[in-house]
């Protein structure tokens, strides 16, 4: 019992001792202990950004110094405002009107003799003998022609003779009015006749029972290129069938179509510029000749008809073409053409503040659209606003660029 005791006592007065000794004892700087002291300060390389004041920061952007853009010859300037001959683009095809084109078909049913060797494409003069057309139906219309022709010579002896009789009081007035409509019938006979063997190609001003002809030639009706070739000797053709067809391209003209934004600019007589891709590059000229009264809902266009000038392109129907037509004497904002950079795609222009007593300037792209150039200047239309206070470069845009690429260079990884 006063072993217990004593270990109690021994107890109380260890613990007494380590709370006495807990409460006299001062932490030191860096202990690991936060104090809570507002004086704490960090190391310049302790990780901590502190944002203290006089840090220089690094500005994204494209600038040069007041002494490069003096060694350039930096310009600053504005829009001009210009008569600068503009033009509107169109797309189209090299095409015919309807009277370019013509059929060759028989005029009668028969068996083609005599082909001439023609192959498409070949150019044919106006009047060629295509070909001739056989049929025993010529000879017998040119057998009764000759017969009527005779017998009407025939009745026109008896009318004649009638007459004078009739005048000596020793005829009869009934046979004589018979004889009269007995000519007129074979007359007609005879006209019908000579005009359907013209219209074969059969003359019957000296045709006689030993000129008669058994064919007739098959002419071309134009001059032209062949488009198709339908018929071959031996054949036997009707007269509802086509045996070649012609194309002539002395009426060769442009089909553009211009969309409705622009066709209010579209005046007669204005200047067509044209290319075929499938020729090259060679330029073709052209002028407006027609402007389409029809809207086209579809494709939102107006047909425009355009003569050819000069030299002519080699024809091939329905040629795709790129054309320019010219407006004359357009008032619009233009830029010196070395103001205008063009990257790939982009086409753009540098602005900046024209501050003289700046140590720096600072350069702002601002994409365009470029139209014409004339006389040196391009006319142009802004995508975005100039930011107020900033001028165009005018002068030495091309250097900045270059030091842009430059400094894309230097930045690649």
């Amino acid at each position: 019992m006063i072993n217990t005791i004593n270990i109690l006592k021994i107890s109380a007065l260890t613990f007494l001792l380590t709370l006495a000794i807990s409460c006299g004892h001062k932490h030191g700087p860096g202990d690991g202990h936060d104090h809570g002291d507002t004086n704490t300060t960090h190391s310049e390389d302790d990780g901590h950004n502190h944002g203290s004041e006089g840090e220089d920061h690094h500005e994204e952007g494209l600038h040069l110094t007041m002494e490069q853009a003096k060694t350039v010859g930096l310009e600053f300037g504005d829009f001009s405002t210009i008569k600068v001959n503009d033009y509107i683009k169109a797309t189209g095809t090299l095409d015919l009107p309807p009277n370019a084109y013509s059929s060759v078909t028989s005029k009668f049913n028969g068996v083609i003799n005599g082909t001439k060797k023609f192959v498409e494409g070949e150019y044919i003069k106006k009047g060629t003998i295509i070909a001739y057309l056989e049929n025993p139906e010529f000879l017998v219309k040119q057998q009764e022609y000759l017969i009527v022709q005779a017998e009407l010579k025939l009745k026109k002896l008896d009318l004649d003779r009638q007459k004078g009789l009739v005048n000596a009081n020793a005829g009869v007035a009934k046979t004589l009015q018979n004889v009269e409509t007995e000519v007129a019938v074979l007359e007609a006979k005879s006209v019908g006749l000579s005009k359907q063997l013209n219209y074969f190609g059969i003359s019957t001003n000296d045709l006689t029972p030993s000129s008669m002809v058994q064919q007739i030639a098959i002419f071309a009706p134009m001059g032209g290129y062949i488009s198709s070739i339908n018929f071959h000797n031996g054949v036997y053709v009707q007269s509802s069938m086509t045996l070649m067809e012609i194309i002539s391209s002395e009426h060769l003209h442009l089909e553009l179509d211009i969309f409705e934004k622009d066709i209010s600019q579209i005046k007669l007589d204005q200047k067509i510029s044209y290319t075929i891709p499938a020729f090259g590059t060679t330029i073709y000229d052209g002028e407006v000749s027609v402007i389409g009264k029809e809207f086209n809902n579809d494709t939102k266009t107006v047909r425009v008809h355009g003569h050819l000038d000069g030299t002519k392109p080699q024809f091939l129907k329905g040629l795709f073409i790129n054309a320019k037509i010219w407006l004359n004497d357009i008032s619009t904002t233009a830029l010196p053409e070395k103001a205008i950079i063009q990257d790939g795609k982009k086409t753009f222009i540098y602005v900046a503040v024209n501050d003289k007593e700046a140590k720096e300037i600072e350069f702002t792209e601002i994409q365009v659209i470029t139209k014409a150039t004339d006389n040196g200047f391009t006319a142009v239309k802004l995508m975005d606003e100039i930011p107020e206070g900033m001028q165009i470069i005018t002068k030495g845009a091309y250097y900045i660029y270059a030091q842009s690429k430059a400094g894309e260079l230097a930045h690649e990884h």
